[in-house]
């Protein structure tokens, strides 16, 4: 693998998910993430309770990502073996945790609204 394409990055995610668990996953953050654009354009302004609340789920993301790929690479905390291993542990982990804020935020707004209309 001498160049890193976004092909190549493709190819590798769907090597390790499997093609249909990968591209669901792909639909899930794009869902997720027009769920998010639609309550902040909706909405005018940030929930800072629901904004708090949403905060407080980004440890159970950065996890639950850590699992997750953990199960799906078949992999141990003590596989580990170097610098570029925690880089990489350390981005997913943030990424879970950004997403499951956004994910908890984007619902708890929906379902208010929805609560509150009736």
């Amino acid at each position: 693998m001498k160049d890193l394409t976004f092909g190549t990055l493709i190819a590798v995610f769907e090597e390790i998910f499997g093609r249909g668990l990968f591209w669901a996953m792909v639909a899930a953050a794009v869902l997720v993430t027009m769920g998010w654009i639609y309550v902040l354009v909706r909405d005018r302004s940030l929930g800072m309770r629901q904004f708090l609340i949403a905060q407080l789920f980004m440890p159970v993301g950065a996890v639950l990502a850590v699992w997750f790929v953990m199960v799906m690479t078949e992999s141990h905390l003590s596989d580990i073996g170097g610098p570029i291993d925690v880089i990489v542990l350390l981005g997913i982990a943030a990424m879970g945790a950004l997403g499951g804020a956004i994910l908890v935020y984007t619902a708890e707004r929906i379902v208010i609204r929805r609560a509150g209309s009736e």
